[in-house]
């Protein structure tokens, strides 16, 4: 592995602002940091980019500028609940899995499972963490108490038990908290969604294409892309555009290459990408890294 940096050296925690009951009570008990399964990234929607299976988000707050996707598997609510389009001027939060690696690129680009909008107008707080079977978040610090009226969906909109907490990820959102420790809270809602199975995989680049490329590339759907027509062309072969994609040719070599198509031809024959290539700077494509190291053969 190389060039991947924790997601949790680059936090910017999320403020939250708790309410508090009247009836409240203060335990004598003292805090203890546990580090949670997400962290979470907030800024300002700046600009919002269509891709081929989502749209690139730019966000930023201060000084901190970082890129996102979302697509149809991204959970998008306000801090009611509710699910809302996001559009350029929202301020949001997103929680990001605190051990999944990254690429090393600027800005950073992240693909979040969830995505809160925050409103000016409620006094409601989100949390999204995992839950023991004792109801308590993972990083010790929200208790959730339940009943059998308790508002639990799953992201298909279906209803489920209080169990299925512990086996999901969940999004919490609740209003007034007790004074204690952990803080206690009967919640408005509940959304699980499946917890992370398993982290992308980011493979060792070839020294030669990383000399190409330096840190020029991007990871979409779990697959690092590189842009197609520099790496071609230090390797060789002649790149001609065919106005939406690319015949590359060296010898008796010959592909012929569409964005937006996993086909490709290779001499006479058909191939098929896992991802397919995309526009993802203005005039420059990038494809899989698993086609380009082929090239190197």
């Amino acid at each position: 592995m190389k060039k991947i940096v924790p997601l949790a050296l680059s936090v910017l925690l999320l403020g939250t602002v708790t309410a508090y009951a009247d009836q409240s009570t203060t335990e004598g008990t003292e805090e203890v940091e546990k580090a949670g399964t997400f962290i979470q990234h907030r800024g300002n929607i700046t600009a919002v980019e269509q891709r081929e299976n989502a749209k690139l988000f730019t966000a930023e707050l201060d000084d901190n500028v970082f890129n996102f996707y979302v697509d149809d598997k991204t959970l998008v609510f306000d801090e009611h609940g509710d699910k809302v389009e996001l559009k350029i001027g929202d301020t949001i939060s997103l929680s990001i899995y605190a051990d999944q690696p990254m690429i090393l690129i600027y800005p950073p680009q992240y693909a979040p499972p969830v995505v809160i909008v925050e409103k000016d107008d409620t006094a409601n707080s989100v949390k999204v963490a995992q839950f023991d079977e004792n109801f308590l978040s993972d990083d010790g610090k929200l208790k959730l108490n339940l009943n059998e009226e308790s508002v639990i969906f799953n992201a298909k909109g279906e209803k489920v038990s209080a169990k299925e907490l512990k086996n999901f990820s969940a999004i919490v959102f609740y209003g007034p908290t007790t004074k204690s420790i952990p803080a206690q809270t009967a919640p408005e809602k509940i959304i699980v969604f499946p917890k992370l199975e398993e982290e992308v995989e980011i493979p060792e680049i070839a020294p030669k294409i990383q000399e190409i490329i330096g840190e020029d590339y991007k990871e979409v759907d779990g697959k690092i892309m590189v842009p197609l027509r520099i790496v071609a062309e230090e390797l060789g072969f002649k790149v001609a555009s065919t106005g939406n994609g690319a015949v590359i040719s060296r010898d008796a070599l010959s592909y012929t290459i569409t964005r937006g198509e996993k086909t490709y031809g290779h001499n006479r024959a058909l191939k098929h990408f896992d991802v397919a290539p995309a526009l993802l700077e203005e005039n420059k494509t990038y494809i899989e890294y698993d086609f380009v190291k082929e090239l190197l053969h």
